[in-house]
């Protein structure tokens, strides 16, 4: 496990980061040379807003992951956009309290890397990266086969929102609310939980060569659960993300998610036009 507070190099003081929001959300996007908004066309016009705010959202997600260095803990961007994506339309819907926290789990990767990292979006805090399991069933180093079925032993991909902790036969344990019909909406009446386990670590895979798998439940290394728990309790974002083209979620509306984000930091974008026709070059470029 890494709890991270990014500090100045030579320095004990805590770094202060630079305003991320502010210089992007302002700064115009060029239509490309030779091309004009055609006021006759408003679907086609509706059509550039959408593709525009999915950019911009691109864009601002991408300076936070660049500004918590989460590249280099392992970190694909392509995990982390989605999982902002669905975090600011989770917020959007009310689902989420003000916590700001975001758990991801990348299981793309092998059960022999760290594959899980929980960080803090308000504080641009990268607060823990370790170890997690899946499902005996969904494959044997790698996680493979998903499914939104009791007694199937596999993972469940996709959003959820945490609930309330208790004690169970692994201790201290962490409820999970799965919001993608089809994927994990079952989670609940499954018992799919966030817990500790022997079988986690990594005197497991040093024994096995790979890590232990659960029967279904994303398990962490005991040691490390409990503190992830109660930082990630009460209504808080985790994303798991895994190679499947199948996978749609209405949580991945990136353009929502801007209109979250800029509500979310007070910040402003230029006002939409009351009718397609009337939007200017210049107006659309700027959105």
């Amino acid at each position: 496990m890494k709890k991270i507070r990014w500090k100045y190099r030579g320095k004990k003081m805590v770094k202060k980061l630079l305003p991320l929001f502010a210089p992007l959300i302002l700064s115009p996007v060029a239509i490309p040379a030779g091309q004009s908004v055609a006021k006759s066309d408003p679907h086609r016009i509706k059509s550039k807003l959408m593709s525009y705010r999915v950019m911009k959202f691109d864009q601002l997600a991408y300076t936070l992951y660049e500004e918590m260095q989460l590249q280099g803990e392992g970190l694909r961007f392509e995990v982390f956009n989605k999982a902002l994506a669905g975090y600011y339309n989770l917020k959007h819907e009310g689902k989420l309290s003000d916590k700001g926290i975001i758990t991801m789990v990348d299981f793309t990767k092998s059960s022999r890397e760290k594959r899980l990292w929980v960080v803090d979006v308000h504080n641009k805090e990268l607060l823990f990266n370790t170890y997690v399991s899946h499902g005996r069933n969904s494959g044997e180093e790698f996680a493979e086969s998903f499914s939104n079925d009791s007694e199937s032993y596999m993972s469940s991909i996709g959003f959820y929102v945490t609930e309330e902790t208790y004690y169970g036969k692994h201790g201290l344990s962490l409820k999970l609310n799965g919001m993608d019909e089809a994927y994990n909406t079952n989670a609940l009446d499954r018992c799919i939980v966030m817990h500790g386990a022997d079988y986690a670590s990594e005197a497991f895979i040093a024994q096995q060569g790979r890590l232990g798998r659960s029967l279904g439940c994303p398990a962490l290394p005991m040691g490390e659960h409990k503190d992830i728990i109660n930082a990630v309790q009460g209504q808080t974002t985790l994303y798991i993300h895994a190679s499947d083209d199948s996978y749609t979620s209405h949580y991945l509306d990136h353009a929502n998610a801007l209109a979250e984000m800029v509500h979310e930091n007070k910040l402003e974008l230029p006002t939409n036009p009351k009718e397609p026709g009337d939007v200017a070059e210049e107006g659309l470029a700027s959105i």
